[in-house]
């Protein structure tokens, strides 16, 4: 009695999915195209074909655990159509199998296919990221034809069946035990042929054209983000969808302004006396120039907050803040006035302050010791 069990290789607890794996696998493996002058291929083929005939029934399966045989179950069918899907698992089989050799393996006709995706590279500025812009761009892709409205085919000369196959796209043969297919190659499975071909596409059904397509953005974007433009890619094959544009975002640097994140960062120079005595500094910002109030006593590199004058944040009416940095911009050239006062100033204000005491103080200790 042989053991179909492990002809597969698969435990007696192995789900019908399971075997139904199994098998395809040992079938490929051993089919005798695959193993030409091998006999313990072809024997081994019939064999796994033997067992998966009985276990991929399951009531044949049923009756074989319970009396160690499949003899004497009648399902009324001959071989090949006593095991559930068994025709439908060989003809999976055989698409593998004849696509892995060029065959174009495959028996149904050829399906509709998508267009292709295309991508778009835009720089915008910063400000047009930060507060959203619509822009017109031009992009060259396929797209049905006019004339014969993509059917490839003269206006009023319509595709007719493919005298090869029947209009079926594939085409039948046995091979073996079986009756398999694979793809008619002179239709490419479409089952038409184009006899009078379109004069404007030359008969594919679509033209290379320059589209103009209008693109908004929304307030917040990104360096590389990513804007998706539904339908507007290329034409897709046998009634496919068009594919799909993404158009990819370049924010330029900007001369004042530097982004991280939602906020905004830049540097204001202001005179010394300002930042003594304190006061009002014009800055610029991204909605117009704005008035910050300065402290007495500011020192240099001081950061100011100004509060939503940064990026908006996508989707919502949050904003990031201005980041203002202060530096004490140094004259390179004082008139002869401007110079006396500077050194009266310096000559009272050596010894003066706290933070230059402490400094000598440190030195004096540093080299002391």
């Amino acid at each position: 009695m042989k053991d179909y069990y492990k002809l597969l290789g698969v435990d007696r607890s192995a789900t019908q999915d399971e075997i139904k794996k199994v098998f395809r696998q040992l079938a490929l493996k051993y089919h005798p195209d695959r193993n030409p002058g091998d006999k313990g291929a072809e024997d081994k083929f019939k064999e796994v074909n033997e067992a998966y005939t009985c276990l991929g029934d399951p009531e044949k399966r049923a009756h074989y655990d319970r009396y160690g045989t499949s003899e004497g179950f009648n399902t009324g069918a001959g071989f090949g159509g006593g095991a559930a899907g068994f025709n439908d698992i060989f003809e999976d089989i055989f698409d593998d199998f004849f696509g892995a050799f060029g065959g174009g393996g495959g028996s149904r006709r050829a399906r509709p296919t998508k267009g292709a995706d295309l991508r778009y590279n835009l720089t915008i500025t910063l400000e047009e990221a930060a507060f959203g812009t619509e822009k017109a761009i031009k992009i060259p892709r396929w797209q049905a034809c006019d004339t014969c409205n993509g059917t490839g085919a003269e206006p009023g000369k319509p595709p007719v069946a493919c005298p090869q196959c029947k209009g079926t796209g594939h085409i039948r043969f046995q091979q073996g035990f079986f009756s398999v297919s694979k793809t008619c190659s002179k239709c490419q499975g479409t089952g038409r042929i184009i006899t009078n071909p379109c004069g404007a596409c030359n008969g594919n059904g679509k033209v290379r054209v320059q589209r103009e397509i209008s693109v908004k953005m929304p307030a917040g974007v990104d360096n590389g983000s990513r804007l998706r433009l539904t339908g507007e890619g290329d034409f897709g094959s046998y009634g496919g969808p068009p594919g799909d544009l993404y158009v990819v975002l370049t924010v330029d640097e900007h001369p004042f302004f530097k982004r991280e994140g939602l906020n905004v960062y830049c540097q204001v120079p202001i005179s010394f006396p300002k930042a003594v005595f304190g006061g009002e500094v014009e800055v610029p910002t991204l909605d117009g120039s704005s008035k910050l109030k300065l402290p007495a006593s500011t020192q240099s590199g001081k950061a100011f907050h100004l509060k939503g004058k940064g990026i908006p944040k996508l989707g919502s009416h949050y904003r990031g803040d201005q980041v203002v940095s202060i530096y004490i911009d140094v004259p390179k050239k004082l008139t002869p006035r401007q110079k006396e006062l500077l050194e009266e100033f310096a000559e009272i204000s050596d010894e003066a302050t706290e933070d230059a005491k402490g400094f000598k103080n440190k030195l004096k200790d540093l080299f002391s010791m």
